[in-house]
């Protein structure tokens, strides 16, 4: 079947949360408000714009030559490109929706093949990052929107879509989607998914898209 997939990024395509990447280059007090941040927001108990805003003013100085370092640091799941290869197999896309940064999402998603991506953009001056984003919030309710514009897009109905993710933030897309894949997901996502997946290789992900074998009468 032809299909759009949709994967969320940080915690999902990725093992790591970007931005507690880019926080390490500010110090380890930096990094540890981002984590208690960002899991608060992925489980549901914040909301995200402000969450994002929070955990990005910690970053306000850091010279744009950090985020090199962070491409270089980021773990692709296991199975990822399995799971690109197969859907281009079969004349589907891949789509990769993150609330983390353009800047970090571009050339992994250039490297693995990735057709489509949506994230935040970091404000820049001067070559520093000046601690805010620009341009609109990619929260749960883009996320769903990228998931019906590319389906739309290419022709693809609803149904044959899929999304995975983690958090609250994929919460919308995950309920849209043909078959929506709880990923190693926080408790909020993994109560309202029947799709679940707690391995994080994305090989798991595969054997859901593939047909069951026939046997033999």
């Amino acid at each position: 079947m032809r299909r759009v997939v949709v994967t969320d990024v940080d915690s999902t395509l990725i093992r790591d949360e970007v931005i507690e990447l880019i926080a390490d280059a500010v110090g380890p007090d930096a990094r540890a408000h981002v984590e208690a941040v960002t899991e608060r927001a992925m489980r549901g108990e914040l909301d995200f714009a402000a969450s994002l805003a929070e955990r990005v003013l910690v970053l306000e100085g850091l010279p744009t030559s950090v985020l090199d370092d962070v491409v270089g640091a980021v773990r692709v799941t296991d199975g990822a490109q399995q799971l690109i290869d197969a859907v281009h197999a079969s004349g589907g896309i891949v789509g990769a929706v993150s609330g983390g940064f353009h800047e970090v999402l571009d050339p992994l998603a250039a490297s693995l093949g990735i057709d489509r991506t949506l994230a935040n953009r970091l404000g820049v001056d001067r070559g520093r990052l000046t601690g805010r984003t620009v341009g609109p919030v990619i929260d749960a309710a883009a996320k769903r929107d990228a998931l019906h514009r590319w389906a739309g897009e290419h022709d693809v109905p609803l149904s044959a879509t899929v999304a995975i993710g983690d958090g609250a933030n994929d919460l919308l897309m995950l309920a849209d989607a043909g078959i929506g894949v709880a990923f190693c997901a926080k408790p909020i996502v993994r109560e309202r998914c029947a799709v679940r997946v707690d391995e994080p290789d994305m090989r798991h992900v595969l054997a859901l898209l593939e047909p069951a074998p026939e046997h033999a009468a």
